[in-house]
């Protein structure tokens, strides 16, 4: 089945990736980046030639994820063109490098708003037209570093995905009577095939994180960096994540599977996300709320 879908954070990396899967795959897909006319100009116009060279429904839309006028007058202009919006991925994020100290409130907030509370921005604006369908998808693009093996030096990082992570848990069993289904999506720590770890944020307060750098955490950011690029697999493929996206996209309704792990590096998140999600089911179902594990049809 042909949906539409719309992705955040679609100029680059997973998103940019998935965006062409899906569309690949049949569907019409609204890839979400900011500055369309400024600095993603490059990237918006890739995407249109993708989709001619390719015969694809690949269409860039101005969404950022930070702006709620943004975001509403994307997920309108949406709505206005197709008539409806069947899924909506959440993949949005930004990532932060170097001592949890050195790094200011102002810092933290900032990063938890690219990667939190743009999900609930997004939510509020497609999730009407989702309930009035009484069919719909929402994808999460969480992150193994929100419960697996988490090195030091990403902690604003992992702290918002932890956050986002447990939100889209909540969203979960309140979007399942109204038909919606969540699959939540975990990548491990990819360090080749996109540029998180290039592109991100550094500490505001360069003297505190000198001090660590010079003190007993010397060439700690080398080795732990190094560390993680050693337990990734030679032919891990970054695409995967995009083509796990697809699968789920594709799965009949009432099939999905509320997650989908693809950590090369073996982290350990599998194994504790497995746990926590059973132990969540289990609780629904001592307190009367089994249904909300599945969504219902309507």
């Amino acid at each position: 089945m042909k949906h539409v879908i719309v992705i955040t954070g679609a100029s680059s990396g997973f998103g940019a990736l998935t965006a062409r899967a899906l569309a690949a795959a049949g569907h019409t897909v609204y890839a979400g980046m900011r500055e369309t006319t400024g600095r993603n100009a490059p990237q918006a116009a890739e995407a249109r030639r993708y989709a001619a060279e390719q015969g694809v429904d690949l269409r860039p839309v101005e969404l950022d994820v930070v702006s709620d006028a943004s975001v509403q007058a994307a997920t309108a202009g949406i709505i206005r063109e197709c008539g409806r919006l069947d899924v909506v991925i959440h993949n949005a994020g930004h990532m932060s490098f170097g001592p949890a100290e050195a790094f200011t409130p102002e810092q933290f907030a900032q990063l938890y708003d690219i990667n939190v509370l743009s999900t609930q921005r997004v939510n509020r604006a497609a999730l009407p037209q989702l309930r009035k369908q009484g069919r719909g998808l929402v994808v999460w693009v969480s992150s193994s570093s929100a419960r697996g093996g988490t090195p030091p030096y990403l902690s604003p990082y992992f702290a918002a995905k932890a956050a986002m992570d447990s939100l889209a848990v909540s969203y979960a069993a309140e979007l399942s009577r109204w038909g919606i289904e969540t699959s939540i999506i975990v990548p491990g720590a990819f360090t080749r095939g996109t540029h998180h770890f290039a592109h991100a944020g550094a500490p505001a307060d360069a003297p505190r994180a000198a001090e660590y750098d010079q003190g007993p955490y010397t060439g700690l950011a080398e080795q732990s960096l190094k560390g993680l690029s050693s337990l990734e697999p030679a032919n891990a493929d970054v695409a995967e994540v995009a083509r796990a996206i697809v699968r789920v996209v594709d799965m009949p309704f009432g099939t999905r599977p509320f997650r989908v792990h693809i950590d090369p590096s073996g982290d350990g998140c599998e194994v504790v996300n497995g746990m926590a999600d059973r132990v969540r089911a289990e609780l629904f179902r001592r307190i009367g709320l089994e249904d909300l594990l599945k969504p219902h049809k309507r």
